[in-house]
Parts: structure tokens; C-alpha cells; sequence
């Protein structure tokens, strides 16, 4: 299996990315810088979490069109499958690749804590090795984390099956409580049409190994290895 983590100016969770990829394929993935115009043979690509380009504009604004990002939108309308975590997720949303806008959080302060979320599928190559449901406890460390969309687009996504996570309480109940930064139905990700992008604003790879105090997040990468080639 072959990845890619791509590198902006600003990223600073790409070695994160790179060590779980590596931990769950055996194999260290590629690591491309947003300047270069060819991206390798993929079969998945992972735009980490950081600050890219010091979120000048907007989060993710300027990013979305570095020189690379050109290859990673026409490999995903492709069918490659691409993983946005947290400035991943908004770089996502500001190339048009999934709707909606990364929105300042509610309490205009950046927030740095474990959250919980509630599995809303369990069928896809990302999630088949979570459970429906599931509850399980991701990091966050962002400031415009708060997900919007406008009810049109909203309906849509909850009628197309294309939420993969919501904030929740340790409970599983999704309520206000449970949202930490406002996001609109208490969205944490979402997937494109065809399942194959999926922007998420909590770390997965940040809680991938025992030593770092849970493994949730490794189910993620596991459920990638065994759904790619």
C-alpha cells in the first residue's frame, strides 16, 4: 500500500500522519511538498493537520491552491482516497472537494483536548473497523473548527449517509454539551459523494499507539489498510 502526506508550509502534524501511516502499512509513506507538480503513485493521500501558509486569509485558502493540491483534487475526483485531518479538512472544504466552511469556534478561543465521538458509519473503507455507534476519544487542537453548511446542504449530507463522526458526550448522546466548538448538527466529518474523501477536524493518528494513552484513532488506519490494495 502505497501513501502520500502532503507537506505545507506550516503543517506541523505531518510526521504525526506519517508515523501512523507507516505504523499500520509497514511501509513510510511519501512525503510531498506543496510546491511540486507530481504527486507519486498513490493509493491513499493524507493532507495533515497544522496551520498551513500561517492561515493567512482563511484557514486552508491559500493552501488549497498550492502547486500539488492541482494533482490531489484530480487524483480524488479519480477515486484515489484522501484523508484531510483538521487544516486537511478545511484545505478540503476550500478546494471544493466536500461542501461547507471550517467556521472560527463558537467560544473564539482555539481549544487543545481530548473529545468524543459517535461512529455514524461503519461501512466505509475509513471506518469498517469501528462498530455503528461506537464511541471513541480523539484529540482536537484547532481554533476554526466549527463545521457549517446551510440546511440545504445539511439535509443532504445526513440523507446521503455522508456524516462519518459527530461530537457527542462519553455517553454517546449528541448534545450541545458534547460540541466543543459549535459545529452545525454537532458534525466532526464528512465524507464526498462517493465515500472516497473524508475531512474530519479531530486527530485520529494523534491517539494511534499505546504510548500516546489510547488507540483509537489506529482503527482508522487499520480499516485503510485492509480496504486498499
Amino acid at each position: 500500500m502505497k501513501t502520500s502526506v502532503i507537506v505545507f508550509p506550516g503543517s506541523n502534524c505531518d510526521r504525526d500522519a506519517a508515523v501512523a501511516l507507516e505504523a499500520a502499512t509497514g511501509h513510510p509513506p511519501a512525503m510531498v511538498w506543496h510546491g511540486d507538480a507530481e504527486l507519486p503513485n498513490s493509493d491513499l493521500i493524507v493532507l495533515p493537520g497544522g496551520f498551513s501558509y500561517g492561515d493567512y486569509l482563511r484557514s486552508g485558502a491559500m493552501a488549497a491552491h498550492s502547486p500539488v493540491m492541482r494533482e490531489v483534487v484530480k487524483r480524488a475526483k479519480g477515486g484515489t482516497p484522501v484523508l484531510g485531518i483538521c487544516n486537511g479538512f478545511q484545505v478540503l472544504t476550500e478546494a471544493r472537494l466536500l461542501p461547507g466552511v471550517l467556521m472560527r469556534n463558537a467560544t473564539l478561543k482555539f481549544i487543545c483536548k481530548d473529545v468524543y465521538l459517535k461512529v455514524e458509519r461503519s461501512d466505509s473503507m475509513f471506518t469498517h473497523r469501528y462498530v455503528l455507534g461506537e464511541v471513541v476519544r480523539f484529540p482536537v487542537a484547532h481554533k476554526d473548527g466549527s463545521y457549517f453548511a446551510d440546511e440545504d446542504t445539511l439535509d443532504r449530507l445526513e440523507g446521503e449517509g455522508r456524516v462519518a463522526f459527530r461530537y457527542c458526550e462519553a455517553s454517546g448522546a449528541v448534545t450541545e454539551v458534547g460540541n466543543p466548538n459549535g459545529s452545525s448538527r454537532n458534525i466532526a466529518g464528512i465524507y464526498n459523494e462517493t465515500g472516497t474523501v473524508l475531512g474530519l477536524m479531530p486527530h485520529p493518528e494523534r491517539l494511534a499507539d499505546p504510548a500516546l494513552s489510547g488507540t483509537d484513532g489506529a482503527k482508522m488506519f487499520a480499516s485503510l489498510v485492509e480496504a486498499l490494495p
